[in-house]
Parts: structure tokens; sequence; C-alpha cells
């Protein structure tokens, strides 16, 4: 190989050179994953890095070695001693790599060039580190210039270039690499630093002209591929202006202001375009305070809305998009500064009138309203004024939705009632002309254009209901005294604009159908904007208008599931301290939720979604409400409705089995305000119906249900457990009935399992054995199918003597709740190893004394509050710890191999395993048991 990489005299044929060079990069690749602890077979390798390193001098074989080094630094960046890395720094700056930039900078982006910018690339990425760090170094500043006049070339990104995306992936990784730095360096400022950042603000600088909109007619002649390769490159440039604030500061945004007012001056649209398209990108990054107003406050009050609305100036439709953005992104302080309102609306009312503008300008508009609401009021008729011309411009839908929110935050805040009706009043009646458009639409079996019409009206009055809501700062009377439920029913003088928006809902009901799904999810929404309010308003209706509404639904609704939350949410929002309670409303609510109930034959699978419902809204009667679920006076239709949540939680179907565990987990609470003879009607039902709950959860532990469900079931266990003194009983009965669905445990291991499950009231409840697996596995056990040992031990709480018998491996202990914040700190086996007792489980032996000889085959099994599944790790036999931080176990392990890793080759770090949990990366589980096919989950 060596005499084949001799460079070729001139003229001759290269072809040789150019394979022995492709055969070269092959062999270091396949070296670099099958040879990696090998270091003699490297070496000879190595041997050859000064015959490849030749034809980067030679303009024939410069492509194909150019890209040949690219791909070994990429892949294999330590194969190259620092010998070879100062010859290839010799290189990029010397003379020929210099006219190879020159070319780029010009956009002649031959074969060589565009293989230098990825040699140069790679390089940078590989170095990136040292480049920053010296920045006096010669050759290192000639490198910094070359990356970035990368970016400096004619042409624009994405459309002319295929460079501009790995080199904004370079400039995004140094800015990276210099937030680290600082965050790293506390309140020590590296010497090197304000280089640093003269760098990323030059390059922010040329990314901003890299950015400039092309000329219409040269941007229309660009194929779609060009057009989407151009806006990810500004969007590129966004986060590396998000990412760069953190070092520039407010630097940065005072140097774009001051571009912005240049560009406006000078009339450059294009630039002011780019100009407010970073400011734009910048508005995150600026606080809500006032830091940034002695920037801002020239370029709003600079003429630029008048500019935007100066027909004769012809500014391009992309620069009057970008400045209604501005606005949006900076409401705060056009909040704080209000003789800006009256030029910043002037110029958004005539976007609005532009169709191509009217969906940016509509949210702006909505925007402002919201936040300058009391500033505003004295403009409120000049709002309805304009929203009345723009109709007769056929504004699309969500626009009309936008702007009647907006005129409806600036009516709230009309000082006095009888001047916020007359307001409202109007607005109401640019809804209802909608409403008058959708039954015309339906005398003509237009369909379509009634749906659309009739949805517009329900959707804006959503709108009005959200943005009448009183702000979050009002004020709230604490010595105001609770009314009962017949004043709530009574009129007041919001009434009749409540009668109004009635006829809206009925009449657009009546239209579409009663039981059009989004009519009713409409409606439901427009009924819940009161239920916030703590004074009469116009959406705050009376709660009989509510019940009649909910009772006239039934199972032909497809929406009826948000029928029945809305119900919920009402009887929720009753139960506030100071609240009125709906004892009449939940007595209606309670009525027709047991006609559903017998409607689906108390049978959860013939509409599971609805059953779901139907006890998250029977679960909103505890205790509150207790008393009216448990009268004696609906015991048959309570008894069959009791029915229906038993059988959820024995149905294949995962919604209604959820809510029906919630709702015995609240069933088993035990309440002391509800009176005694509530309290004497909840023990009875509770003697009557635990052993059939407890019957139900254990057979869906025994093999019923999917292994993800199992959390779900846990809560009612627990809850039984500690409240019920029969709760042994019940599970035994349970565990031994004839109806449990596996016959693969023995009756030992049933009596352990009872005693474990007894164990949870103990302050330290952070173990429960599941018979899930053994009851439903095929295989002796799941670990072997690992290729792995593991001897289960029974888990103790603390204080407890280790003394119980082993259990067999195929019942396997599942983590599924989490220990007290702290609750381990203390409880460890090993001082040396910090192993938990509680956290770990030993792989060879099982008394505690072979905690010291058993460490090098070791399974930890974790448990985190946030996941349902157990965390399984491996770890060394070197630097093990096991502790807890505040609600997450923590394991770090060191070493290659199998010990101490998750992830890619057994090599990563304890701070990166921390991360892959924090991030929730986790392995494919091909066995479905938590255990990956390698033994590691």
């Amino acid at each position: 190989m060596e005499a084949a990489m001799v460079l070729p005299k001139p003229d001759s044929d290269t072809s040789l050179t150019e394979e022995t060079v492709k055969c070269f990069q092959t062999w270091v690749l396949y070296a670099h994953g099958a040879w990696n602890d090998e270091a003699n077979r490297v070496a000879s390798l190595r041997t050859l890095i000064p015959f490849v390193a030749q034809p980067l001098w030679d303009h024939v074989l410069f492509e194909v070695t150019a890209n040949c080094w690219t791909e070994i630094l990429g892949t294999c960046p330590k194969f190259f001693p620092p010998e070879t890395m100062v010859q290839l720094r010799t290189y990029l700056t010397s003379p020929n790599a210099q006219d190879l930039l020159a070319l780029i900078v010009k956009g002649q982006y031959e074969d060589d060039a565009v293989a230098y910018s990825r040699l140069l690339l790679a390089y940078g990425d590989l170095m990136l580190q040292d480049l920053a760090r010296q920045p006096d170094n010669p050759s290192g500043r000639v490198l910094m210039r070359s990356l970035m006049q990368l970016l400096a070339y004619e042409g624009f990104a994405g459309a002319d270039d295929d460079i501009c995306t790995p080199a904004m992936e370079f400039w995004q990784a140094y800015t990276e690499f210099l937030i680290d730095s600082v965050y790293s360096a506390e309140n020590r400022p590296e010497p090197w630093m304000d280089s640093a950042r003269h760098y990323v603000m030059q390059i922010i600088e040329q990314c901003w002209i890299k950015i400039h909109m092309p000329p219409e007619e040269i941007h229309a002649q660009w194929p779609l591929e060009a057009k989407r390769a151009f806006q990810v490159f500004r969007k590129d440039v966004v986060d590396l202006l998000q990412s760069a604030y953190t070092l520039l500061g407010v630097s940065m945004f005072d140097r774009f202001a001051h571009l912005t007012l240049e560009s406006l001056h000078k009339g450059l649209w294009l630039q002011l375009e780019a100009t407010l398209a970073c400011l734009n990108a910048l508005a995150e990054s600026i606080s809500d305070d006032d830091t940034a107003d002695v920037t801002l406050l020239p370029v709003f009050d600079s003429g630029l809305f008048a500019a935007m609305t100066n027909d004769d100036l012809h500014v391009p439709f992309n620069t009057q998009q970008f400045t209604v953005s501005l606005v949006t992104s900076f409401t705060p302080f056009f909040e704080r500064h209000p003789q800006l309102l009256q030029p910043m609306l002037n110029f958004l009312f005539v976007a609005l009138r532009k169709p191509a503008l009217t969906g940016v300008a509509a949210k702006a508009v909505q925007s402002i309203c919201n936040s300058c609401r009391i500033t505003l009021v004295a403009d409120v008729d000049a709002f309805l004024e304009q929203y009345n011309n723009l109709l007769g411009e056929d504004m699309e839908s969500r626009n009309k939705e936008r702007m009647v929110g907006a005129i409806a935050a600036v009516i709230q805040a009309v000082p006095f009632e009888d001047q916020k009706i007359e307001r409202f009043s109007k607005l109401l009646a640019f809804v209802e002309w909608d409403v008058t458009a959708c039954l015309e639409f339906a005398k003509i079996q237009a369909l379509a254009g009634a749906e659309e019409k009739g949805l517009c009206a329900l959707r804006c009055l959503v709108s009005m209901g959200k943005y009448m809501q009183q702000p979050n700062d009002h004020t709230i009377d604490l010595e105001a005294q609770p009314i009962s439920q017949h004043e709530l029913n009574t009129p007041t003088i919001w009434t009749p604009s409540q009668f109004r928006m009635m006829q809206i809902m009925n009449t657009v009901s009546g239209a579409l159908g009663t039981n059009n799904g989004d009519v009713a999810e409409a409606i439901c929404q427009i009924f819940r904007s009161g239920f916030k309010e703590d004074f009469p308003g116009p959406f705050v209706f009376a709660p009989s208008v509510i019940e009649d509404y909910v009772v006239t639904n039934n199972l032909q609704n497809p929406r009826l599931e948000q029928v029945l939350g809305m119900a919920g949410a009402l009887l929720s929002a009753h139960t506030r301290d100071g609240a009125t309670k709906l004892d009449i409303s939940a007595t209606r609510f309670l009525r027709h939720l047991f006609q559903l109930a017998a409607a689906m034959e108390h049978n959860p699978t013939n509409e599971p979604e609805v059953a779901s419902s139907c006890i998250d809204l029977a679960l909103k009667y505890i205790p509150h409400y207790l008393h009216i679920f448990l009268n004696s006076q609906h015991q048959d239709h309570l008894v069959n409705f009791l029915h229906l949540t038993t059988r959820s939680l024995q149905s294949q179907q995962i919604m209604p089995k959820e809510s029906a565990a919630s709702f015995w987990v609240s069933m088993f609470v035990i309440y002391d305000d509800v009176g005694a003879d509530v309290q004497a009607l909840q023990h009875s039902l509770q003697t009557q119906y635990g052993p059939q709950v407890t019957q139900c959860i254990m057979n869906n532990i025994g093999g019923d249900a999917a292994r993800s469900e199992l959390k779900a079931l846990t809560a009612p266990l627990r809850q039984i457990v500690t409240t019920q003194v029969n709760s042994r009983q019940w599970i035994s009965n349970a565990l031994f009935h004839i109806t449990f669905p596996s016959a693969k445990v023995s009756d030992t291991q049933k009596n352990q399992f009872v005693e474990q499950v007894l164990r949870m009231t103990s302050p330290h409840p952070h173990y429960l054995l599941f018979l899930n697996h053994t009851c439903t596995t095929t295989t002796p056990n799941p670990i072997n199918a690992a290729n792995t040992r593991l001897n289960v031990l029974t888990a103790t709480p603390p204080n407890t003597p280790t003394t119980l018998p082993k259990l067999n491996c195929r019942m396997i202990l599942l983590v599924v709740s989490c220990l007290p914040r702290g609750a381990c700190e203390d409880d460890v086996v090993d001082p040396d190893a910090e192993v938990c007792r509680y956290c770990c489980v030993n792989a060879s032996k099982g008394e505690e004394g072979s905690q010291r000889r058993g460490r090098r085959e070791r399974w930890v099994w974790k448990a985190v509050a946030e996941r349902p599944r157990p965390r399984v790790r491996e770890v060394s036999v070197k630097g093990v710890s096991c502790g807890w931080n505040g609600r997450r176990s923590i394991v770090r392990g060191k070493g290659r191999g199998p010990e101490g890793v998750i992830g890619r080759k057994g090599r990563e770090s304890g701070a990166r395993q921390m991360e892959r949990e924090r991030t929730g990366q986790q392995e494919r589980d091909p066995i479905g048991f938590g255990l990956t096919s390698s033994g590691r989950y």
C-alpha cells in the first residue's frame, strides 16, 4: 500500500493512488469498530498516514484525499496523532487552502472547494475547544477567519450552496461551548472569553446578511426545495441568536435596534425585514421588565408604523408581516408605553384589510387588547366600528374569533355595568349575523356553509367568554356571604344577553343537528367560561340552564363525554371555599347519570369513553355531594351503577378501568366532615363491596390486566389495606377464589403475597409484590431469557431483619411506589459501597453479609414515582453508589463492558446515565417485563 500511495508523476494516471486512498479509508473505519482495543494493529495503519497526507497538496488527488480525511476525522477522531493534526493545520492555513476558500467566497462551488470546506469544518469540530481557548495563536486566527468566511459567500443560503447548514452547526456548537464555559467558570472569567465573544458577534452579523430575503422576482424562480432550505437556514440563525444572547446580552439587542433604524431611514426594506426577524427572535430572551425599553422606544417611535401603512413606499409583504409579529412579541412593552398604542393600532387595522396579513394582524390585536384593556376602554366604540367595517370584507372564521375576543377584553374593562351591557349587546349582534347566514345556508341545503357559519358563531361566543372573564388580579370580597342555589337561578341584569346567547346556541344546534359533536363541544366551552367567575356576568349562566342542557344529551351525542365533563366541572367549581353547593344540580345530574348507565346496560364495553366519563362524574360527588350520591331514594339505581364500576375494573378497556380504580380509591377514604349518617352509609357500602372490588383487583394482578395497567390498580388496593380491617381476609379469599385467573401460583406464594401487601401499612411503604408476571409468563423465568441469574429476596421495611423465606425466582418484585424524600439515605448495608438494602437485590447470596462477595453481578430496582415501570440497572464492582436524591434514585457506575452501563457499547458515564434517566430515554424491551434482550432496562 505504501508503494501505491507514492504520488504519480505529472500527467500520469492517478486512479491507482485514488483507489489506494479509498482503501486506506475503508481499513481505518473497519479498524475503528473491530480493533478498538488492539493498539498494535491500529499502529500499523498509522504508519501510512504520511503517505495519505501527501495527496492533499496535489490538485488532482485533493478531492478524494480530503474526503478521506473528513470521514476519518468525523468517525475516528483519535486515529490521527497530534503531529499529524499539526500538519493538517499547516495545510488548512496554507496559500493553497486560501485559494480554495476564495472560490467559495465568490460562489464558485467546485468539487475541490466543497471538499476543502468539509475538511475545514471537520477539523474545526474536532479542535473547537483549542480554537476557542487559544485566540492569540496565529494559525488559529487564520482558521477562525476561514470558518467565518464559509458564511460570507455570494448568493443565498440553501439555494446556492450546501455549505451553510454544516457551517451553522459548527458555530452553534462553538456558542454552546462558550456558554458552558461561562457557567463552569462561575466568578472566574476566562481570559480568552472576550475574543471568543467577538467572533460570535462577527458571525451573527454575517448571518444577518445571509438571511436577507431575495427580491421577489428571484424568489419566485426558486424551486420548492430551495425555498425550504432557505427557511431552514433562517430557523438555524434564530437558534443561534437565542443561544448567543446568553453570551452577548443586551449589546446584541442594541446592535439590531440600531440596524433597524438605519434600514428604515434608508428605505432598505429587505434589510429591515431581516433585522425585524432578528429582533423578533430575541423577544423571548428579553425579560418582561423595562430593561430593554430604552432600546425599543426609538424603534417603535421612529415612524415605523407610518412607513408600513404608506402605500407609496411599496414596502414588501414580508417586512410588514414581521412588523406585525414584532407587535405581538413585545406586547408588554406597549402596556408600559400607552402613548404608542394609537399609531400601532392604526397600522394593525390597515393590515387587517390585507388578506395576506389578516391572520397575524388579528392575533396582534387580540394580544394588545388583552394586555392593555384598561388603557383602551375609551376606544371601545372605535373598535366596534372598525370591526363592523371589516365584516364587509368576509373575514375568515378564525380571525373573527380573535377580533371578537379582543373587543370583549376591552368591554370587560368598562367600569360601569350599564355601559358594559350596551357594548356587549352590540358585539353580540355581530355574532347573530353569522347565525342568520347559517339559517340561510340551511334553507338551500348548503350544509357546508351552514356548518361553517354556525360553528363560527358558537366559537365567537367561546372567545367572548374567554376574554370577558375577570383578570386574575381582580379584587375578592373575603367577607361576602354565599348565596343559595335558588338565588343563583334568579334573573340578573345579564339575563337578556344570556337569553340571546341561548337563542344562538339553540338555533345553531337545531340547524346543524342536536347530535352534532362540534356544536356540543362549543356549547360546553361557552358554559365553562363562567365557572371561574365570582360575580354575575354575561357567561355566568343559572345552574338550571346548564342542568337543562346536560339532561337533554344521550348516547347519540358523539361528544357526550364533553357534556359530562362540563357537569363535573360545574360541581367542582361550587366546592371551593365560600361557594354555594349545588345540591339541586347534583341531584339532576345523578339521575341522568343513572339513566346513561342503564342505557349502556351497565356494560362499559358498549361505550368505553362514556362509561369512563360517567364514573369520572360520579367521582365529583365525593365527598362534598356524598350525601346525595348515597341517598336511599336512589338505592336501586346506585346498586346498578356500582355494578358498572366493578365491571369496569374487570373490563379490558383501559379508560373505564382507570376511572373505576380512582372512584374506589375515593370511596374507601374515610371522611370526617360528611356527617354521621353519611359515614354509616359509606361504611356499609365499603363493607358490602369491599370483597368484590378486592376480587376484581386481584384478578387483574393475577393476569387479567396488562402490565401497564397495574399502577392504576395499586392505589385502590393500598387504600383498602390501610383503611379496612377485613383487608387480609378479602385479599386471601380473592387469591384462593375459583375465579383467580392463574393456577401457576402455589398456596405458599399466595400467602407470602398477602404478607407483603399488608406490610404496606408501614410508614415506609415502598414495595409491592405482584403476581402478574408469574401468572402470565410462559417461560420458567424471564430473567433466564436474558442469560442473567437473579435471586430475589423478600423486601422488608426498615428495621426489620431479612429472615423471611426466599420467594420463587418467578415471583418478581416490582417496585411501584416511591420512597419518601430522603428515606433511604442512611439505610446502607455496606458503608464502603454505599449500597442501599432497599434499592438493590443481590444476585448471588441472600444474606446481608454477602453484599461484599456478590457485588460482581447485581440488579438494582429503583422506585421512581413518575414511572409505572421498575428501573433496572447493572452496577459495577468499583464506584458503586445507590442513593436517593429527592424523588429519584441516582446510580453511578464505572468501568466498561456490562458494568455500570446503559446505552452504547457499555461506555456511558454516570452523568450520561442520569441525563438519560432525566429525559426518559430507555432501551427497547422485547421481553415485555422491563428487561432488554441484553439484560438491561
